[in-house]
């Protein structure tokens, strides 16, 4: 099975939005909203249209989806820019076959050609680590709202680009609408 990973079109919206919606039906921890999040993204000032990938199996049917989108770091006065994972999809019949984590890793390492230095994300502890996401709170990064520890996670794309950086996300207003 060929995926390739390439950015997002216009035109690839509706079948993007099926996909997330799709890929998120089952999911417990889910408010089944995500395919209306992502539209809400990319209508905002947080949208990277560089950072919006679709995975696209040979017959070129897309099968998958993640999107980065802009956050602040706040502490005070001070804000530092990052990202938040949100969402990553991938059609039932593909899960498990590895497209997740081709999308993964290719939206950090186009994120990190970019100039971005950090990722953050709110999922299950036991698979974003493999990508080298650690608890938050290792860094004093808070979420802005009451979640548990280890599913708040935060990378350094850049070495030690969480060192000196405290304080509370501040995720784009389509994530609190």
């Amino acid at each position: 099975m060929t995926i390739t990973i390439r950015q997002e079109i216009k035109s690839d919206y509706p079948i993007t939005e099926t996909v997330i919606e799709e890929a998120f039906k089952n999911e417990e921890q889910s408010n089944h909203q995500e395919h209306l999040l992502v539209g809400k993204i990319r209508k905002s000032d947080a949208f990277i249209p560089q950072l919006s990938l679709v995975a696209v199996h040979e017959d070129e049917e897309i099968v998958g989806h993640i999107l980065l989108s802009h956050i602040t770091i706040v502490n005070g006065e001070s804000a530092v820019d990052s990202l938040a994972l949100a969402p990553v999809s991938v059609t039932p019949s593909y899960q498990n076959k590895g497209i997740g984590s081709q999308l993964i890793h290719t939206a950090l390492q186009q994120a990190k050609d970019l100039g971005y230095e950090s990722v953050i994300v709110l999922g299950h502890d036991a698979y974003y680590p493999k990508f080298g996401f650690k608890r938050a709170s290792t860094f004093n990064i808070k979420a802005p709202f009451d979640v548990p520890d280890e599913a708040f996670m935060a990378l350094e794309l850049t070495p030690h680009a969480l060192d000196q950086v405290t304080g509370v996300v501040q995720y784009s207003k389509p994530f609190t609408e």
